[in-house]
């Protein structure tokens, strides 16, 4: 099953990239690597300002992780020439997950992005990763999530 058919199965429609919100791009290719840039959370087509520990549960976030990572793929898709067949894997993911210091579970909201990409690419979006509690991340967001990806 290809990519697109997958994602049409998810019922998920890519994104466009987003404009980047200060001195950066969205992605850097360099040999065979692409380099994503950290996408932050969005609801309703704003930052998902929200803090773990404070005023959002696990299971919230889970779900702004994947909505992260549906962004995260249509940047990807971008990076692609529009042809997402072309990812051999998902190399890496970086999460960053705005939390109180008390908070633990970091780890279970970025399992919001990474069973996507597992649902999505199969084998190939199985991945290394980190997942940081950080005091705060650009607009408040709730989550951001970089991702590395290498292309056939």
């Amino acid at each position: 099953m290809s990519v697109y058919d997958k994602l049409k199965e998810l019922d998920i429609t890519l994104p466009p990239v987003a404009v980047p919100a200060a001195a950066y791009v969205p992605y850097v290719q360099s040999g065979k690597l692409v380099f994503l840039s950290g996408h932050i959370a969005r609801k309703d087509g704003k930052p998902w300002a929200a803090q773990f520990g404070k005023n959002i549960t696990t299971e919230e976030g889970q779900a702004a992780a994947r909505a992260v990572a549906i962004d995260l793929l249509g940047t990807l898709h971008a990076a692609t020439d529009g042809n997402l067949n072309r990812v051999k894997r998902i190399v890496k993911v970086m999460s960053l997950v705005n939390s109180t210091g008390d908070y633990t579970e970091q780890h279970l909201v970025t399992n919001g992005a990474s069973e996507l990409f597992g649902q999505v690419f199969g084998d190939k979006g199985k991945h290394a990763r980190s997942a940081f509690g950080v005091a705060q991340i650009p607009l408040g967001a709730c989550v951001e999530i970089e991702l590395i990806a290498e292309l056939e």
